[in-house]
C-alpha cells in the first residue's frame, strides 16, 4: 500500500466513525431530555403514592441523567481527536502532492550565525525543516530543529536510525500521537510556569499543623451545622462559626490566588501532554532508543499520565473558586482552597525531578515521528551508512529533498578520502547550486539520523560547513565581502585544527575584482589541500579547474552544462566528468535586451 493509499482509506474509515459518534452525539441529546422529562413526571404520577417513591425515582433518574453527561462528553472528545485524525491524514496528502507550506516552518527558530542554516534553507519558510516537520509541541519543533542544525555522534545516529525504522510500522500510532498534539499545542510558556512554581517554597506545606488542621477544620464546622440543623445549638453560635471560618477561608485565599493564576491557564495542555504520554506509555517499542525514552514517563510511583492528569484534577477543582456560588459554601465547609493546594503541594514534592524530562522526552518522540512519516512518504530513500574512515562520501541517485520527485534530478557524489577538493564548474542555471545544497542537505539528514533522498548513500561522521548564501548586515556595518571573509575564517579555522569537516563553497570571494578573486581562490583550493580537507567548490571561474594537473590525487574536476539551439537554452541539470567550455552568460544578456 502506498502512502497516498493509507492515507485515503484511513480518511474514508476516519469520516465513518466521525458521522457515527455524530449521530451518538444527536441521541444523547435527545437521551438527556428524555431523563429530564421522566423526573419531571416521576414527580407527577408518583407524588400521590408519597415521598419515597418520588425520591427513590428521581435518584435513579439523576444517576442515568449523570451517566448520560459522562457518556456525551466522552464521545465528544472522541468526535474532536477524530477530526484531528481527519486533518492529519488530509495535510499528508497535500503533502503528498508537493505542497507542505501549511506545516510550522520554524522561522522564530534560525539561529543568528550557524556553519550552514541559511545556505541549505535548514528553517524557514519552504525549508527543510516545514518539509518535514510533524511536531506539534514548541519542545518538538526545538528538538527536531537542534538535531538538524547539530550533527549527531555515531551511537546516537544508529539508534536514532532504529527508532525511525520501528515507528514507520506504526502509522496509525503516530497519527494519534500527533492527533492528540494538535488538540491543544503545548508550549515553553507551560513548561517555564510550572518549573517557576516548582522553585517557589511551599506555602502551606511548611506549617506541618495544616496536615491535620485540613481535617479537623472542616469537621468542626460540619458538626456545628448539624447541631444546629437539630436544634442542639443557638444560632447566634452557629452564624459566629460561620463567621470565624469565612474570615479563615478569606485569609487561605490570599495565599490561593496568585498559586492558582500562576498555573490554571495550562490546564488544557496538561490534558494533552497526559493523553500523548498515555499513548508511549502503552504501546510496545523494541529498538533502543524508544524503550530508553519510555523509561522516561516510568516514575517509582506512577506512571508520568497519570500524574499529569492528578495535576489536572486538582487545577479542574480549584477553579471552582471563580464560581462564588459554589465556592462560598464549599470554603466554609470543607475549606476547599486549601485541600486543593495542599494536594498541588504534594504534587509538587513528588514530581520536582521529573517534570522537565517529561517534557524534553515528548519532544524526542515528535521529532523521531516527523523522520518516520519522511521515509513513509518516500519509500525510496534510503537510511544513509556511516564509513569509518574520514573522510569518504558516496552516493547515487541523489536528489534535492524539497524538490518535487516528478522535477527532480538526481546525481551522483564520489568522494573516496580526506584531501579530495571537487570542483564544479558550469553555465548560469546549469544546476551548481541545486547540486550543492542536495549534497549539503542529505548530509545534514544523515547526521540527524534520518532518511536520506537517494538510492545509495554512505558517508564519514563530520561537522557540514558552507559558504554559499552572503548578504552584508547593516546593523554591525559589515560588507557582503567582509561577511564572506568572516564565513572563510571559520572554514581555514577548523580546517587548520584538522577538525572533521566538510566544506560546501559557491562562488566564492565574489565580491572582489576578478583578478583577486581568482588569486585568493587558488590560495584557498591549495590551503585546503595542504591541510587534507574534503570541500566542494562550485565556481564560473573555470581556469581553476587548470590546478588539477598540478594535483592530480586531490581535485576531481566536475561540470554541468547547457545546450543551446538558435540562442535557446536546453539544461538537463546532469553532473558530468571534466571541465564546462559551454557558457551562457551573453546568452541571457541578449535576451533581456543588451546589445552584445
Amino acid at each position: 500500500m502506498t502512502a497516498a493509499d493509507f492515507y485515503n482509506s484511513t480518511l474514508l474509515e476516519l469520516q465513518d466513525q466521525l458521522a457515527k459518534r455524530q449521530k451518538r452525539k444527536s441521541a444523547f441529546g435527545i437521551l438527556r431530555f428524555g431523563s429530564i422529562a421522566a423526573i419531571i413526571a416521576a414527580f407527577y404520577f408518583l407524588y400521590s403514592f408519597g415521598w419515597m417513591y418520588v425520591l427513590i425515582a428521581a435518584l435513579v433518574l439523576v444517576a442515568i441523567f449523570l451517566r448520560l453527561i459522562i457518556l456525551d462528553l466522552a464521545n465528544k472528545e472522541a468526535i474532536s481527536h477524530l477530526l484531528e485524525l481527519i486533518r492529519v491524514n488530509k495535510d499528508e496528502l497535500i503533502a503528498l502532492a508537493g505542497e507542505y507550506y501549511h506545516f510550522e516552518d520554524g522561522t522564530s527558530l534560525i539561529p543568528k550565525e550557524h556553519f550552514y542554516a541559511a545556505d541549505l534553507d535548514i528553517l524557514g519558510h519552504a525549508s527543510l525543516f516545514q518539509f518535514l516537520n510533524r511536531t506539534t509541541s514548541e519542545m518538538g519543533s526545538q528538538q527536531l530543529a537542534e538535531w538538524l542544525l547539530t550533527p549527531a555522534v555515531v551511537t546516537e545516529i544508529l539508534k536514532r536510525q532504529s527508532a525511525v525504522a520501528e515507528l514507520i510500522t506504526k502509522n496509525t500510532w503516530r497519527q494519534r500521537l500527533q492527533a492528540f498534539g494538535r488538540d491543544k499545542k503545548i508550549s515553553y510558556s507551560t513548561l517555564h510556569r510550572l518549573q517557576d512554581w516548582m522553585k517557589d517554597s511551599s506555602v502551606f506545606r511548611q506549617f506541618k499543623p495544616w496536615k491535620w488542621l485540613r481535617y479537623i477544620l472542616p469537621t468542626i464546622i460540619l458538626a456545628i451545622s448539624m447541631l444546629a440543623w437539630f436544634d442542639l445549638i443557638s444560632m447566634q453560635l452557629f452564624y459566629g462559626s460561620l463567621l470565624i471560618f469565612a474570615a479563615i477561608a478569606y485569609q487561605i485565599n490570599k495565599y490561593v490566588a496568585p498559586i492558582h493564576e500562576q498555573l490554571s491557564k495550562m490546564v488544557e495542555e496538561l490534558d494533552s501532554m497526559s493523553r500523548s504520554i498515555d499513548a508511549i506509555e502503552r504501546e510496545v517499542f523494541n529498538s533502543a532508543l524508544l524503550n530508553e525514552l519510555q523509561q522516561q514517563f516510568a516514575t517509582s510511583d506512577g506512571k508520568a499520565s497519570l500524574k499529569l492528569k492528578l495535576l489536572k484534577k486538582i487545577l479542574d477543582r480549584l477553579d471552582i473558586r471563580y464560581n462564588i456560588v459554589i465556592s462560598f459554601p464549599l470554603n466554609i465547609l470543607l475549606l476547599w482552597n486549601l485541600q486543593q493546594v495542599l494536594d498541588l503541594e504534594k504534587w509538587k514534592s513528588n514530581n520536582t525531578e521529573s517534570i522537565n524530562s517529561w517534557f524534553s522526552t515528548l519532544g524526542c518522540y515528535e521529532a523521531l515521528n516527523s523522520f518516520a512519516t519522511l521515509h513513509y512518504n518516500n519509500p525510496g530513500w534510503v537510511f544513509p551508512r556511516l564509513a569509518t574512515e574520514h573522510f569518504s562520501l558516496h552516493a547515487d541517485k541523489l536528489g534535492h529533498p524539497l524538490i518535487n520527485e516528478k522535477k527532480r534530478v538526481n546525481n551522483f557524489i564520489d568522494i573516496s578520502k580526506n584531501g579530495k577538493i571537487m570542483l564544479v564548474t558550469g553555465s548560469n542555471m546549469a544546476g551548481k547550486s541545486t547540486y550543492l545544497r542536495s549534497v549539503g542537505i542529505n548530509v545534514v539528514l544523515a547526521m540527524a539520523g534520518a532518511p536520506v533522498c537517494a538510492h545509495e548513500f554512505s558517508v564519514s561522521p563530520v561537522q557540514l560547513l558552507s559558504s554559499m548564501r552572503i548578504a552584508d548586515n547593516l546593523e554591525e556595518s559589515t560588507s557582503t565581502f567582509y561577511a564572506e571573509l568572516k564565513k572563510l575564517k571559520t572554514v581555514i579555522d577548523k580546517v587548520n585544527d584538522h577538525q572533521k569537516v566538510f566544506v560546501l563553497l559557491d562562488e566564492i570571494l565574489r565580491g572582489t575584482n576578478s583578478l583577486d578573486r581568482h588569486t585568493g581562490s587558488v590560495a584557498f583550493v591549495k590551503q585546503l589541500i595542504k591541510q587534507h580537507a574534503a570541500a566542494i567548490l562550485a565556481t564560473h571561474d573555470v581556469e581553476l579547474a587548470a590546478l588539477q594537473p598540478l594535483y592530480p590525487e586531490n581535485i576531481l574536476n566536475f561540470h554541468f552544462d547547457v545546450q543551446v539551439n538558435n540562442e535557446q537554452l536546453y539544461f538537463d541539470y546532469k553532473l558530468k566528468p571534466g571541465v564546462c567550455t559551454s557558457m551562457n552568460a551573453s546568452i541571457l544578456m541578449k535576451q533581456i535586451g543588451i546589445e552584445i
